[in-house]
């Protein structure tokens, strides 16, 4: 009797063991494509992504670049010091979304363009992404607006 309830419990950590590993496995499968990678402009020239990659691009706002169309696709580029891409996005820019700022967009790299889905620019006259500031420093063209 005592092997019995011993064995039982062997399989049910068993069982509850494959479970665990499957439902790790199975997250890790759905979530492959929401993780979106930040990459600065310099990555994206000496390494481009294939077209059909969604990802995330980081820098500032390259000044003199904004070119607003007759519709409402947008022109500028983006750059982190070192290098810039030409990104082009159909739809309204955040309020705060301006030359010599930072701003992340996500999207995809078509034919030497990043295709933005998405941008996101500052919340206010200081913040700027972390990830942008850390592209922007390892270029040596950051600096502090607080001094």
């Amino acid at each position: 009797m005592k092997s019995l309830k011993k064995q039982r419990r062997i399989q049910i950590i068993a069982l509850a063991t494959v479970a665990l590993a499957l439902s790790t496995a199975l997250i890790g499968y759905a979530m492959r494509d929401g993780i979106n990678f930040f990459r600065a402009p310099s990555q994206i020239i000496a390494e481009p992504p294939g077209p059909a990659e969604v990802f995330r691009i980081g820098g500032l706002v390259a000044e003199g670049s904004l070119i607003r169309g007759d519709g409402a696709t947008i022109r500028f580029e983006v750059t982190d010091g070192g290098a810039a891409v030409p990104v082009t996005y159909t739809g309204v820019l955040p309020d705060l979304f301006e030359e010599n700022q930072g701003m992340v967009g996500t999207g995809r790299y078509i034919n030497g363009v990043f295709e933005a889905s998405e941008i996101l620019a500052k919340h206010d006259e200081t913040y700027m992404p972390s990830e942008v500031v850390d592209a922007l420093k390892e270029q040596g063209v950051y600096q502090d607006p607080n001094g």
